[in-house]
C-alpha cells in the first residue's frame, strides 16, 4: 500500500529491503535504463524511501563511475539506508540471479547454439538489441537531456567517439570539465537531471526526504575513505593471489580477473559504454570468444534480469568453457569458474566506490557547483551509447561488405515496436526470435 502523500512512510527494516532487493534481482530486465526506471517507480513512486532529488543525486554520482550504474544505484541506496551491510545485500541480490541464470543459458548456449534452429533465433534477436541499446538512449536521454547544452554534450561526445575514436575516459574528463566551468558560469544549464530543483517531480513525502538530515554512517570523513578502500582493494589482491598460485599468473582465470579489473576501472557510463572495451579485449587480444559470440552475449544478457554488464559472466563462461581450463571432461565447472571470476572482479569496484565514496557524495547535496560535473558527465553517456548502438551495427546489418536487408527490416520493426507501442524488452525479444525461426524455415 502506497502511504498518504502528506504522511511519512514508516522504516524500513533490513527484512524488508532484503526481499525486495531479492525480488529486484528477478524481475529487473531491461538494462540499465529499464532497470533505474524501475527502481525509481518503486522507490520513489511508490514506497517512497527515497526522494526525487536525492535519487537523481545518486544516480548522476554513479553515473560517472565506472562500472554499472544501476547495480551501484541499489548499492548506493541500500546503504544509505541500513548502512553496509545494506550495501552488500542490495548489490549482491541485483546480481546473484542473473549470474545464476546467464551460467544456465550459456551452457545450453555453447552445446546447442549450432543447432540450426538455435542459429536462427539468434539471427532474429541480433536486431532487436541493436533497437533496445538505442531505445536505452532515448530513456537515458529524456531524462537526462534538458536542455540544448547538454544535448550539445551529448552530441559532441557522440561524435568524439564514433568518428574521432577518443578514449571513453578522455570525453568523461572533458564532460566533468564543461560540467565544473558550467556550474560556476551558467549553474542553470547544470543542475540535477538538467532542470531547476522547483520543477522536479513530488510524490509526497519520503523516507530519506530533500531535507532529512544525513544519516551518522553517511557522514564524510577520510578515515572512514581510507579503511573500506582498503579493505575491499585486499579481497580483490587476496582473490587475484589465490587464482596465480593455483592456477599461474599467466593462466586464465589469473588473466580473467586482471583485466575484468581493468574493464571496471577504466571504463565508465555503465554496461553500454563498457562493452566496446570488453569486446576488444575478449574477442581481439585473449580470444576468448568470436565477435559473433559477443554479440550474441549480448542478446542473452538482454533476455536475463540484472545489470546488462553482466555479459562479462557469459565471455568469462565461454573463454573458460572453450579453453577447456579443468580438462574436456569438466568443460561445465571451467565455464561456471570463468563466470564467477568476471563477476567478482567487475564488481568489487563498484562496492567499493559506493561504500567508500558515497558519504562524499552525500557531503554535496544541492552544491551545484560540485554537481554540475556530473550531469554533464550523464548528458555525454547518452552519445556513447548511441555510438554502441552504431558499433553493433556494423556487425548485424553489414554482411561480407553488403547489407542485410532482413535484419535490417527486423532492426526498423523493433524500433517501432519499442518507440511507438512501448513494448515490453522480453515480449519484443520473443517475437523476434519467432521472426527468426520462420524466415529460417521458410528459406529452409
Amino acid at each position: 500500500m502506497t502511504p498518504p502523500r502528506n504522511t511519512r512512510p514508516a522504516p524500513v527494516t533490513l527484512r524488508d529491503a532484503f526481499w525486495y532487493w531479492l525480488k529486484l534481482g528477478f524481475i529487473s530486465f531491461g538494462g540499465p535504463a529499464g532497470q533505474i526506471a524501475l527502481m525509481h517507480a518503486e522507490l520513489v513512486e511508490r514506497r517512497r524511501w527515497i526522494s526525487e532529488q536525492r535519487f537523481l543525486h545518486a544516480l548522476n554520482y554513479c553515473m560517472l563511475l565506472p562500472g554499472p550504474e544501476a547495480t551501484q544505484l541499489a548499492v548506493y541506496i541500500g546503504w544509505l539506508m541500513h548502512k553496509t551491510r545494506g550495501g552488500i545485500i542490495a548489490g549482491v541480490l541485483f546480481v546473484l540471479p542473473s549470474l545464476l541464470i546467464l551460467i544456465g543459458l550459456s551452457s545450453i548456449y555453447l552445446a546447442w547454439g549450432s543447432l540450426p534452429a538455435v542459429a536462427a533465433i539468434m539471427a532474429g534477436i541480433k536486431p532487436a538489441v541493436i533497437a533496445i541499446v538505442l531505445a536505452a538512449a532515448w530513456r537515458i536521454g529524456s531524462r537526462t537531456l534538458k536542455n540544448r547544452v547538454l544535448i550539445a554534450i551529448a552530441v559532441a561526445a557522440f561524435l568524439a567517439i564514433a568518428v574521432f575514436h577518443l578514449p571513453f575516459p578522455l570525453i568523461v574528463l572533458g564532460a566533468a570539465v564543461i560540467g565544473s566551468a558550467g556550474g560556476h558560469w551558467w549553474s542553470r544549464y547544470f543542475q540535477v537531471g538538467g532542470r531547476h530543483p522547483a520543477s522536479d517531480a513530488s510524490y509526497g513525502l519520503a523516507l530519506i526526504d530533500d531535507d532529512t538530515p544525513t544519516p551518522a554512517h553517511a557522514t564524510f570523513s577520510w578515515p572512514r575513505l581510507a579503511r573500506v578502500a582498503l579493505v575491499g582493494g585486499a579481497i580483490g589482491v587476496v582473490a587475484w593471489l589465490l587464482l596465480a598460485a593455483r592456477f599461474g599468473a599467466a593462466g586464465m582465470l589469473a588473466q580473467m580477473g586482471w583485466f575484468f579489473t581493468k574493464a571496471a576501472m577504466l571504463t565508465f557510463g555503465g554496461a553500454y559504454a563498457v562493452l566496446p572495451y570488453v569486446y576488444q579485449g575478449g574477442v581481439e587480444h585473449y580470444h576468448w570468444l568470436s565477435a559473433a559470440q559477443m554479440i550474441d552475449g549480448l542478446a542473452l544478457g538482454e533476455t536475463t534480469p540484472g545489470p546488462l554488464i553482466m555479459i562479462v559472466a557469459f565471455v568469462g563462461f565461454v573463454g573458460a568453457w572453450s579453453g577447456a581450463l579443468f580438462g574436456a571432461s569438466a568443460q561445465l565447472a571451467a565455464g561456471i569458474a570463468g563466470a564467477a571470476v568476471a563477476t567478482l572482479f567487475t564488481f568489487l569496484p563498484s562496492f567499493i566506490f559506493i561504500l567508500a565514496g558515497g558519504p562524499l557524495v552525500e557531503s554535496t547535496r544541492g552544491n551545484v557547483r560540485m554537481t554540475a560535473p556530473l550531469t554533464a558527465i550523464s548528458a555525454a553517456v547518452v552519445g556513447v551509447i548511441v555510438s554502441l548502438a552504431v558499433f553493433f551495427g556494423e556487425h548485424v546489418f553489414i554482411v561480407a561488405g553488403n547489407w542485410d536487408v532482413t535484419a535490417l527490416a527486423i532492426g526498423a520493426a523493433a524500433c517501432v515496436a519499442l518507440f511507438r507501442f512501448r513494448v515490453g524488452t522480453i515480449k519484443l525479444i520473443a517475437a523476434c526470435a519467432l521472426v527468426g525461426l520462420v524466415l529460417s524455415c521458410r528459406h529452409g
